[in-house]
């Protein structure tokens, strides 16, 4: 046998020096003698191995999620894409952009259908563009589409294969005592949403938010004030380019509540049974109870006899309506890049997910 004799079974190697390692000096001077540990005088290895000699496994309990591309739906819009609404059926989708709709095929990556056409053969007659446009919840035949006069469109794709003519119009009426220069641009609907049951479409402008049904197209069923007191400001806001600024909506899945976005980081839950309305401003923070603007009354925007109007700041308990607090909401309100513009309602529970500047909040009730 030689000096030096490796013995190994399986995944475990054993080896046995007839000569003692020389000493380990440390830098210092020092003197480190080498440790054993001898298991047995016996020099036989089991034929089944040291049960305690195994290798020890490390695995990470951190899965890393990838997404993967799958399809391409390309070269089909001549603008940004603002909107894509899934269809009922499970099979198309839509996606949409200031002139054009178009219905995609899941499966069909090469190929798209245009159903909608805004766009005029001289650009200068154009007098509005598309803003949101979204799938039927239960019907896949019929989509809606607002636009930028304020008025949404609902299509029947059975109709025709270019959908140009809506099968209903929805304009509210205008009130005059409210007109400004800048009545078009608040007016613009910037996202409508669906009722879970389809029955109603939620739209959200500029100053309001909006209950529509379906089957009555003279006007808005309800009429929410959002941020009423910013009308003064008006000049001041298209100076600075924040009347542009798109807020979307959403509703629960009850169909009893809906909400929608505003400045300082604040969203309104609007709660409406009968003629019993209730209307919450609350922050996006970890205290959302902490800061809250108390909007001052204003004038209200109806579009016709029968909106029912919400005027906020007169429901929410503990809100100071005096002139003081009137001053100081108008001052606080001057600071509008905190804003939140996207929120969702879950579909089956009262939790709402709010993103505001980097950071998403939750919410349940």
């Amino acid at each position: 046998m030689n000096s030096d004799t490796l013995y190994s079974s399986g995944n475990c190697s054993v080896a046995s020096s007839s000569t003692a390692s020389p000493p380990v000096y440390l830098p210092n001077g020092g003197r480190l003698e080498r440790q054993y540990n001898y298991i047995s005088n016996d020099l036989s290895f089991p034929p089944e191995g040291f049960p305690s000699l195994r290798f020890t496994t490390v695995a990470s309990q951190q899965k890393s999620l990838i997404a993967q591309c799958r399809r391409v739906y390309a070269n089909s819009h001549d603008y940004n894409i603002h909107s894509i609404s899934n269809n009922s059926d499970g099979e198309t989708f839509i996606s949409a952009d200031d002139l054009r709709i178009n219905l995609w095929n899941l499966e069909m990556c090469n190929q798209g259908f245009n159903i909608v056409d805004a766009k005029p053969a001289n650009m200068e007659h154009l007098s509005e563009v598309i803003t949101c446009a979204e799938f039927h919840p239960t019907h896949c035949n019929i989509l809606a589409y607002s636009s930028s006069n304020g008025s949404i469109r609902l299509i029947d794709m059975r109709q025709s294969a270019l959908c140009d003519k809506h099968s209903q119009l929805f304009v509210g009426q205008k009130s005059p005592a409210l007109w400004s220069p800048f009545t078009g641009i608040i007016s613009s609907i910037s996202d409508i949403k669906f009722e879970k049951n389809g029955r109603h479409i939620l739209s959200r402008d500029y100053m309001t938010v909006k209950l529509w049904d379906i089957n009555m197209d003279s006007g808005p069923v309800a009429t929410f004030s959002v941020h009423e007191y910013l009308r003064p400001m008006l000049p001041h806001l298209y100076a600075s380019e924040w009347i542009f600024d798109k807020f979307n909506c959403c509703i629960s899945g009850d169909g009893l509540r809906i909400a929608t976005g505003s400045y300082c980081n604040q969203f309104r839950v609007f709660s409406c049974a009968g003629e019993n309305c209730e209307e919450t401003t609350l922050e996006a923070s970890t205290n959302p109870m902490r800061s809250r603007v108390g909007n001052p009354p204003g004038p209200l925007r109806w579009l016709s006899d029968s909106t029912h109007v919400v005027q906020p700041g007169l429901e929410s308990p503990g809100a100071d309506t005096s002139e003081n607090s009137y001053e100081n909401s108008y001052e606080d309100s001057h600071d509008f890049s905190n804003k939140l513009l996207h929120l969702a309602w879950h579909p089956t529970d009262n939790i709402i997910a709010c993103a505001a500047a980097s950071s998403l909040y939750m919410f349940s009730a």
